[in-house]
């Protein structure tokens, strides 16, 4: 029998699957060089790039492992979403993306207009 792993859900109140462990590390290890090697994207260019490093060397539907795998290591802050990005945009957690940043030079922008 395959050695499985119970994946996590960013939302507490739904629940993990338990899948193939071979498959999880397969699908994760592409996302995540994925991710260090082109930094931000869209969550649909991830998923076309995890498919075609995937392609003939997979057993099962790469979209379902995909979107399992995605929501695990969302769970697991490897990954996170792009606030208010649309459509959906990944980065490697903690990194500050082309529109990352920390909003401050905005933020001073702002302040210094309702001085004058």
């Amino acid at each position: 029998m395959a050695e499985k792993i119970a994946t996590k859900h960013p939302d507490p109140a739904k629940g993990g699957r338990n899948i193939d462990r071979k498959n999880y590390d397969a699908v994760r290890s592409a996302v995540l060089a994925t991710l260090r090697a082109r930094g931000e994207m869209t969550a649909e260019a991830l998923q076309d790039e995890v498919g075609r490093r995937l392609r003939g060397r997979f057993a099962g539907s790469v979209s379902w492992y995909y979107v399992t795998v995605k929501l695990d290591l969302e769970a697991r802050t490897l990954i996170e979403r792009v606030p208010r990005s649309r459509p959906q945009r990944l980065r490697l957690a903690g990194s500050k993306g082309a529109s990352g940043g920390s909003g401050r030079r905005t933020t001073q922008r702002r302040a210094s207009k309702r001085r004058r």
